[in-house]
């Protein structure tokens, strides 16, 4: 007789596996220092980079904006913002004046503003390489006087003085140097520019309007020191 039954399976074969070595070749300390020097100057450039053309920080050197500013605190300054938008009435700005600045003259023929007339109209061609922290108080166009300390803005297009919100000055205890009561109007593409503390502070009451292209940026943040950080 013939077996019975379901024929016997062929016992199949289990795939071999390819051994493979999963361990990472090590790094010599030649290509460590190379990586970690590479690390730090991509950084530094990046740094450099945002300073150079984003944010920058300033260190406030005298007592012009206070109380808004002491001397020695510090800002950011958004370098990019004036190329998309421009100044604004009323921002913290960092600038450069005009060369006559430092011997408060105004004008291409220097001479000294008289108090209790009108305040520097005529803006100068040469810019000096300093750096000045004031506010920004007029643009184009605009006409102004100064009474007390105050800022009475005509803008452009408009009418009418206002008074500047100015709840940020430091008051002029009848500083003679707080009144030019006389109006005068801000010339094409320049900016009047004046310190919160309007009774101490070398501005452009003495020296005149500067024009957009000296504007470094706007202060957007104080950091420094740490009981006087804020957002501007």
């Amino acid at each position: 007789m013939k077996p019975t039954g379901m024929p016997a399976r062929a016992k199949a074969r289990k795939p071999t596996a390819t051994k493979t070595d999963s361990r990472q070749p090590k790094k010599s300390s030649r290509d460590m220092i190379i990586e970690l020097v590479v690390i730090v100057a991509v950084a530094i450039g990046l740094a450099l980079g945002v300073q150079a053309f984003v944010v920058k920080p300033y260190r406030i050197p005298s007592g012009s904006m206070e109380p808004t500013l002491a001397v020695g605190q510090r800002v950011l300054v958004n370098r990019i913002g004036t190329d998309f938008g421009g100044p604004h009435i009323g921002e913290i700005a960092v600038f450069h004046p005009p060369a006559s600045a430092e011997a408060q003259e105004c004008g291409p023929t220097p001479h000294t503003v008289k108090f209790g007339g009108a305040a520097c109209a005529q803006p100068v061609a040469q810019e000096a390489s300093v750096n000045f922290v004031k506010r920004v108080v007029a643009g184009p166009g605009d006409e102004i006087y100064v009474k007390e300390g105050h800022v009475f803005r005509k803008a452009a297009g408009t009418s009418t003085f206002v008074a500047e919100p100015d709840s940020y000055i430091k008051p002029c205890d009848g500083s003679p140097e707080c009144d030019f009561p006389t109006p005068i109007k801000i010339p094409p593409g320049h900016w009047y520019m004046m310190g919160d503390n309007r009774g101490n502070s070398d501005d452009s009451r003495f020296w005149g309007p500067v024009p957009t292209s000296w504007i470094i940026g706007q202060a957007i943040i104080t950091y420094w020191p740490p009981d006087r950080i804020g957002i501007f």
